[in-house]
């Protein structure tokens, strides 16, 4: 465990990650590897589906809808696996699955077997997700919200050079695009087998673990399961930016505008927020105003017409996310009390999917019936700030600093 002094922000990303122990340098450039191959391929599946392989839209749909579901349905149970069997078990499984599914993708031509390579994928992101945000934090130990600021700049990143190398290799093959994504991904499994130390396997007195106290644990956190609902909101106005956001836009140039602005304020901004919210605000502060943000981030549409407004709103949105990502996984550990943390994030991760989901369908519900007036954006603003209100109650009488 990492006990290190801090490093200031305005040392960077590669200095400020050198001083945590060599495990958790392994673990950033495990999200930018799965970064970089997920974006690098799925940004462009569902065109090769549809033009390479002239599959019906309804099918297309639901090769890119089981993936989602296989994903979203099986976090909490990634998340126990990790906490029963250790940590390093999942994130291998995890990428040694995603290079099967990625590597099938590559040769599949036929539905069941489009299907079945889906379902790896999104099962794969279910075993390691989890896994390693509680490795994360367990191996942080106090800098957990360093830890989680660095982590998010090396996530943003994959984002952002993803698709970059994803079009120049569907430029030449979609099959390429797979293959190569595949080998990143075996890589990334062997270097993790190889170098990651063991961590995370929980047990009790007898050295056996619980599974139902296991659960019951979990289950009953009811703090938890209100800070998890209070915080679907922010992932349902984040998640505008593959939404509302584009259809605003109407431009594919301007979609890819939306999304490099994004990465670059988060890559630029991420560990100058994060140190100036460590000396100014509390944990419980910085999720009330990183919520605010997001919410207030949609009045700019409007009041700003045209490309601008929506490219203004994405950059609030990134600053916002960059003051709320890395208290919102510390809330988490904090909740857990330290005990049977990936399970917690497992079922956090799984109770944001469902209100992504949810959520979605009400914006499109919405702008079907108001068009783009100002009446959805509103709402979403609205969204927001109710959910700044609900962590602001929680946070009353230091809820949110222990689970219960």
């Amino acid at each position: 465990m990492s006990t290190q002094a801090s490093a200031p922000a305005k040392d960077g990303i590669w200095r400020q990650s050198r001083t945590f122990e060599p495990a958790v340098r392994l673990l950033f450039l495990n999200q930018l590897t799965i970064n970089l191959g997920f974006y690098m391929l799925m940004p462009y599946l569902a065109a090769h589906l549809s033009d390479g392989l002239s599959m019906a839209a309804w099918a297309v749909g639901l090769v890119l809808g089981v993936r989602n579901l296989s994903q979203q349905g099986m976090f909490l149970v990634g998340g126990a696996l990790a906490d029963r069997l250790g940590f390093k078990p999942l994130i291998v499984a995890g990428c040694a699955l995603r290079t099967a599914g990625f590597g099938a993708l590559a040769f599949a031509q036929s539905l069941p077997v489009l299907i079945a390579a889906s379902v790896a994928t999104g099962l794969a992101g279910a075993l390691f997700n989890p896994a390693v945000r509680a490795y994360l934090a367990a191996e942080a130990g106090e800098r957990r919200v360093e830890a989680f600021a660095l982590f998010n700049t090396y996530y943003q990143a994959g984002i952002l050079l993803g698709p970059l190398v994803g079009v120049a290799l569907t430029g030449v093959s979609f099959r390429l695009t797979c293959v190569v994504a595949a080998v990143l991904f075996a890589v990334l499994t062997l270097v993790q087998l190889r170098h990651l130390p063991v961590r995370g396997k929980a047990s009790d007195e007898d050295g056996e673990v619980e599974e139902r106290g296991q659960f019951r644990t979990v289950l009953t956190n009811r703090t938890f399961w209100l800070f998890s609902l209070a915080m679907t909101g922010s992932y349902v106005l984040s998640f505008q930016v593959y939404l509302a956001l584009p259809l605003a836009a109407d431009s594919t140039a301007a979609t890819t505008a939306l999304f490099v602005v994004s990465a670059l304020v988060a890559l630029a901004g991420q560990l100058r927020i994060t140190a100036w919210c460590k000396r100014r605000l509390s944990r419980e502060r910085c999720l009330v105003l990183g919520l605010v943000l997001m919410g207030g981030a949609f009045l700019l549409p409007p009041a700003v017409p045209g490309v601008v407004g929506l490219l203004l709103c994405s950059a609030v949105l990134a600053v916002a996310n960059a003051v709320l990502y890395p208290y919102e996984m510390d809330t988490v550990v904090a909740l857990s009390g330290g005990r049977w943390v990936a399970t917690h994030y497992g079922l956090y991760n799984t109770v944001c999917g469902i209100g992504i989901t949810l959520g979605n369908l009400g914006t499109g519900v919405l702008l079907d019936m108001t068009g783009w007036s100002a009446t959805p954006w509103l709402v979403l603003c609205g969204v927001g700030l109710v959910c700044a209100g609900a962590v602001r109650l929680l946070a009353r009488g230091g809820r949110l600093g222990a689970g219960g």
